[in-house]
């Protein structure tokens, strides 16, 4: 998708409201109240089905799909999904509590939950680009020096990756991110024969935006990790591996894009087996002679690892 494509989708959704109030006269009663409401209430609305919209405006579900054809869409879910990017990067910690209220019963909560990444996970690997994935695998092989950046709630996603990634490759950076000063001294050398991943998820960081921006400036390679074409992130980018969140309460929800970097991870040890299996008996002998962890930790950590190179043999990667 060209950077224009983008900004046209971008602008077709937050013209999303424009739409209604365009259409609003020729509306009949009952859609004006369902149009009052969204415009009003887009960021509850949003998460609301057809039949839930009707019951609490006081219309039929039928008027509620008549809505959405009336606005020039196919049906409901396609009004839904441009009201969901509209309000995607705008909901507030505490709207995602009352939303959550809303949907979610309390005796239900462990099975909607859980049932929502179980479905996340499967959306994601039907729509991720496998081309996209291998091009991620092949420039974090070929690159000199690796970043990651990630930054509240995606961190540990970050940390996580770089974890292993050291185990991989030479030369990898977690970016530290208390301040933006400091992130851009970490960045001053990155160049042309390096690699930063990017990860961010709504809301937004726009301390992780800014640091993609300045390695795209001196011609890094740029790989992000977020949920949409839409997202910001993707400005920086041709490399974009998309996974799908979800926001549970005041929790994100990132299972899919930690699935996403356990794929990546077992990639690149396919693609360098030799090397990841010189580290790791390097590191026994290390954490043997220093006592680093005991006996079944160690295990622990070995089997891991071995495990990840284990699935790697299984896959068809070249």
């Amino acid at each position: 998708m060209t950077g224009r494509e983008k900004i046209n989708q971008k602008k077709n959704t937050e013209e999303l409201l424009s739409r209604i109030s365009e259409h609003y006269p020729r509306l009949s009663k009952g859609q004006k109240r369902l149009a009052d409401y969204v415009c009003q209430n887009y960021d509850k609305a949003v998460f609301l089905t057809a039949s839930k919209l009707g019951e609490i405006v006081g219309v039929s579900e039928s008027t509620v799909v008549r809505f959405a054809t009336q606005l020039g869409y196919k049906g409901y879910p396609s009004f839904q999904k441009d009201l969901e990017e509209l309000v995607r990067n705008k909901l507030s910690s505490i709207q995602r509590m009352e939303v959550t209220h809303g949907r979610i019963a309390q005796p239900q909560i462990l099975e909607s939950v859980l049932q929502s990444d179980i479905e996340k996970i499967k959306t994601t690997l039907a729509e991720i680009d496998e081309h996209i994935f291998q091009e991620a695998v092949d420039t974090l092989l070929n690159a000199k020096r690796i970043y990651i950046i990630g930054i509240r709630s995606c961190a540990p996603l970050a940390m996580f990756l770089n974890f292993y990634l050291n185990l991989i490759c030479e030369q990898v950076t977690l970016i530290n991110t208390t301040g933006s000063t400091e992130i851009f001294e970490q960045l001053i050398r990155i160049g042309e024969e390096d690699a930063i991943i990017g990860i961010s998820f709504p809301r937004y960081s726009v301390r992780t935006l800014k640091a993609l921006e300045f390695a795209s400036n001196r011609k890094a390679k740029v790989i992000t990790l977020t949920d949409s074409i839409h997202s910001p992130m993707t400005l920086y980018s041709s490399c974009n591996l998309i996974a799908r969140s979800n926001m549970v309460s005041i929790v994100d929800s990132l299972v899919a894009p930690l699935s996403v970097i356990n794929a990546l991870v077992v990639a690149l040890c396919m693609k360098r087996q030799k090397e990841v299996i010189s580290t790791l008996e390097t590191l026994e002998d290390i954490w043997g002679e220093y006592q680093v962890y005991s006996g079944d930790e160690l295990n622990r950590v070995t089997d891991t690892f071995s495990t990840k190179l284990t699935e790697a043999k299984g896959n068809n990667y070249e």
